[in-house]
Formats: C-alpha cells, structure tokens, sequence
C-alpha cells in the first residue's frame, strides 16, 4: 500500500508539467513471478521511477520500451521465465514463471486513468474495480490497455467502444466488487475475443491502536511503514501523546466513558486494545466486539483474556462464534517476541496474515502454492 501511495503522489505531483508519464502494470501472470497482478511502476521521462514491477530485473527493460513508445499506444510486454532465452538476455528471474506487463502513457486527456481512480477510492476510503484489457485477437474495436472503472457507488467510466462487452465487464466488475477479489476473464466475441484483469481496489486498512504506551509506537511504525492508517486513542488524555505519535494520521485523547462518542468503525477497520490498564480495555472490547470490525486483537496473558472474556459476556451477553473469531488475544504471532519491537513486529504480521486469510505459518511447510493461480474465466458474448 505504501508503494501506490508513492506512485500516486508521484503521478500528482508530475501531471501538470511537461514530463511524459508511463505506467507499467503487471497485468498477467502464470507460474511462480516476485511480483502479483495489479503491481505497479511509475516513470517520467526526466528519470524518475517509483515502484516495482520484478525483483529488480525487468525494470531497465520496461523503462527502454517506453523510449519507442512514440504514438501514445499501450503495448503488452511477456517475459518467459522458464525460456531459454532468459539464460541468454540474462534478465535471471529464477522464477519458473511467466509474466504479461501493460506499458501505457498516462496522458492529460485520456478518460480513464488508473491512477486517478485508485486516488479517489484511497481518498474516499471505498473499494472499486479496474478491469483492463490486456490481450486482444480478431478484429474487436477495442485498444489495448481499455480499462472500466466502477465505484461502490456503481459509478461506471469506460473507453470500450464495444458495447456488449462492456455490458460484459460491468457485470462482472459488479461481482468482482462484491466478493472483493479480483479475477481474469476471457471474453469470447463473434469477431474475436479479449482478455481481461478485473482488479479489485482495496484501501488501506485503518488500525485503531488504543493505549499511548512507549510499546505502542513500533506498531505504529510497522503499519505506517506499509501504507496502512493510524488513529491513536489516549484513554489517559496525556498532552505529551501528540508529540509521541506524530507520524499518525490522528490522535485521539479521550476517556473511556466517552469512547463511544469518538470511535467509528467502517469495512477497513482493525484494532489493537494494549492499553495496559483492564478496565479500559474492557470498555473498549465492550465497544468493538459486537461491531463488524475485521480483526480485533488484545495484549496480555492467556489469564488475563480469559477474565476480559468473563467480564465481557457478563457486560453484553453470550458472545457468538463469528465474534470470537475476530478476537485474537493474546495478540501477534508466535515468533518468540520479548521486546517492544518484536512484539509490535509479531502483532502486525498477525494482522497482515488474517487480512490475506493465511495461518501466518512457515512457507516451507505450506503445500499450496505461495500466491493465488489465475483461473481465467470464459465468458462467451453473442
């Protein structure tokens, strides 16, 4: 997340020059690649790169593409690296894997730019769907690189002339925005067919911390390192809180009997209760268990959280399965954590690991493969 953050401010920052701007956009993948579908790099001609598309290999030669890219049309670049050939250009991804590049220049006047769309959904705090077209056979008048957006207001922007399929793309951009996942389709057309990445925009999770303890810094500076919102609540109401977590995006000082006034919760939000004093937490669990927050988790020991727990159910009734679920106490994951950085480094990887559905486990010992595959969908359009 930190990283579209950079290539968006990048992109801000740069669009009302003079300096020509490319995208280049993972759009495909197939095997074992170092970076997934939707990943990033921005570049302007005056030099500038911000984010990655590879381990670091593939970049110089996007970047020399971009140099031939004289008619403004979008090009999809393929790099094989189970080929031969990747022995001989020497690009040495050693990743067993195939992977499709979407190079676009990003021009003023262009209807739909990814950019300012994942700007306005960040901005917004709501998700959306890019659908972009990155493969296209037959005679269909539709470019390369096409894309339709689709807000969660169901707010459709499109530069597909071909009307059945973008009649396509919206229904599956709408389903795609209710599963919250993204997916590759296949649409097969009297005069051809295209394929298609449905991405899903996804905004920053925001994490609540509550407690204004010295070990509450580091969890705030792993989240803020990858990108992710932080709001602090002080129960104490010190002053000296405000200098401690100046890199927040917010600070609340506040009391529990007014938490309730001041804490909203919204699809992306997480928290962490680690105020160090029981009551408190257990105001704050009072306040957020019965709500739809994602994930929830609480420091202290095993006793302690049985007693919150007890207290709880007394307090609000008989707690159910799906809202003990999200409960993770005590809180991070078991990597022998002992200092306040480990500890904070054990917590938001616990985080990360329930908000991608994994078990946070070593991957030597994981059976399935390490990233999604891409199952294309086949969609036929009369």
């Amino acid at each position: 997340m930190k990283e579209i953050n950079s290539i968006i401010k990048t992109f801000l920052d740069n669009q009302h020059n003079n300096k020509k701007l490319f995208l280049a956009t993972v759009v495909n993948v197939q095997g074992s690649t170092y970076r997934q579908p939707g990943a990033r790099m921005l570049m302007t001609t005056s030099g500038e790169i911000v984010g990655t598309i590879s381990g670091g290999c593939l970049e110089n030669d996007v970047i020399e593409h971009t140099r031939l890219m004289t008619d403004k049309k979008a090009k999809v670049i393929t790099y094989d690296t189970n080929a031969e050939e990747d022995i001989i250009w020497g690009f040495g991804l050693g990743c067993n894997g195939v992977v499709d590049i979407l190079i676009e220049s990003l021009e003023k006047e262009n209807s739909v730019n990814p950019l300012k769309f994942i700007h306005q959904c960040l901005s917004a705090q709501k998700s959306g769907i890019i659908a972009t077209i990155f493969s296209v056979t037959g005679n269909i008048d539709v470019q390369l690189g096409a894309c339709l957006t689709l807000n969660s207001d169901d707010f459709v922007n499109s530069n597909i002339p071909e009307s059945s399929l973008q009649q396509a793309l919206i229904k599956d951009s709408k389903a795609a925005l209710e599963n919250q996942h993204s997916s590759f389709h296949k649409y097969q057309l009297p005069l051809g067919e295209v394929n298609v990445f449905i991405e899903f925009i996804q905004p920053p999770p925001n994490l609540m911390i509550f407690g204004a303890g010295r070990d509450a810094v580091p969890v705030m500076n792993f989240a803020k390192a990858l990108g992710w919102k932080v709001t602090i609540f002080d129960c104490r109401a010190l002053e000296v809180t405000q200098e401690r977590f100046i890199s927040a995006d917010k600070v609340i000082l506040t009391r529990r009997e007014i938490l309730h006034q001041q804490v909203s919760v919204n699809e992306n939000s997480i928290a962490v209760v680690m105020t160090h004093n029981y009551f408190d937490d257990l105001a704050v669990l009072k306040l957020l268990i019965p709500s739809h927050i994602k994930y929830l988790g609480c420091l202290g020991s095993k006793k302690r959280t049985a007693r919150l727990l007890t207290d709880l159910q007394s307090d609000v009734g008989e707690l159910t399965s799906k809202q003990l679920e999200k409960f993770y106490a005590p809180v991070g994951l078991d990597i022998g954590a002992d200092t306040p950085e480990t500890i904070a480094l054990s917590i938001v990887a616990e985080i990360q690991a329930v908000l991608k559905n994994r078990d946070g486990g070593f991957l030597k010992n994981r059976t399935k493969p390490i990233n999604q595959r891409n199952e294309i969908q086949e969609v036929k359009i009369k």
